[in-house]
């Protein structure tokens, strides 16, 4: 039988087999010797124990698309990031950060701000500017309103998306709204583990309707750029890309500090958003401070 994992805890791996049912199998032995550990989001192939207790083992991780690290997955397809338009106001910084870490790892992003109901459009307007300015696409929904979220679930349709975003902007209660069942369905693995109360520790996917998965993860309040050369940052900004060219010192240019510098003369001109540049300076010294170590 085939399935996909849609959680791992406490050395059981929960399995949804495409339709009504969730497996908690075992991993066997060979995935050790091979260096090879199951992760979130896995196609796998596994024998049933038992399916009274709805039980068995793991037989063999089926070919991945790709695997990401943080956090830890395999086979997805796209992002989407929620931040909240206001209370509290977003921490473009923190969102910054999450853009560059997807892009390194080439999964594709989608922004969504949350909580419309509470801000007017030209606050949205202004926003969807600076990230679709960026090549990132933008949506705007209220959880409270059950505005917006259409659009999401089309977006999210036959994908297996990365739900991500700081605590408290609403991501539990889009994924509530895209997957009533979602809190059901936890709650029967919680019993299965003995846990209390669900909060999200771990990637955890939830099938949202056949083919399209939803990945919910831990709510992040920081982000650090690990793998990330100083000289390198400014590719992972690819608004620079389309100005580089005008920059005196090609393939040297950092746009912080050169004279004749294509990216500084598109900022000053608007085409390229204050916040995004001045975010780049942060991290580029933040990078450059982390070296000297």
């Amino acid at each position: 039988m085939t399935g996909k994992i849609i959680k791992g805890i406490a050395g059981f791996y929960y399995i949804h087999n495409g339709h009504d049912k969730v497996y908690a199998c075992k991993a066997k032995g060979i995935f050790r010797n091979r260096g090879i550990k199951p992760v979130v989001g896995d196609n796998v192939e596994f024998t049933v124990l038992d399916e009274e207790a709805l039980e068995g083992n793991i037989d063999e991780i089926l070919p991945r698309k790709n695997v990401l690290v943080r956090p830890a997955s395999a086979n997805v397809d796209q992002a989407l990031v929620v931040f909240a338009i206001t209370q509290p106001d977003p921490n473009f910084n923190l969102l910054d950060r999450f853009l560059i870490m997807m892009l390194a790892q080439d999964i594709p992003v989608t922004i969504c701000f949350n909580k419309t109901d509470l801000e007017t459009e030209a606050k949205q307007e202004e926003y969807r500017n600076i990230y679709e300015q960026a090549g990132y696409p933008v949506m705007f929904v209220s959880t409270y309103e059950k505005s917006g979220v259409d659009a999401v679930r089309d977006y999210l349709r036959g994908k297996t998306t990365i739900l991500a975003g700081p605590s408290g902007v609403g991501k539990s209660s889009l994924t509530n709204l895209l997957q009533p069942e979602a809190a059901m369905e936890t709650g029967s693995i919680s019993e299965k583990i003995k846990r209390g109360k669900h909060t999200t520790r771990h990637a955890e996917l939830f099938c949202v309707e056949e083919g399209t998965y939803l990945m919910d993860t831990p709510g992040f309040s920081s982000m650090y750029l690990e793998e990330i050369e100083p000289q390198e940052l400014k590719d992972y900004f690819p608004e620079f890309e389309a100005y580089e060219p005008e920059c005196r010192f090609q393939a040297d240019c950092v746009h912080i500090g050169e004279p004749v510098c294509g990216v500084k003369a598109a900022l000053a001109e608007g085409k390229i958003s204050q916040s995004r540049y001045d975010n780049y300076g942060l991290l580029y010294q933040e990078l450059k401070n982390r070296r000297k170590y």
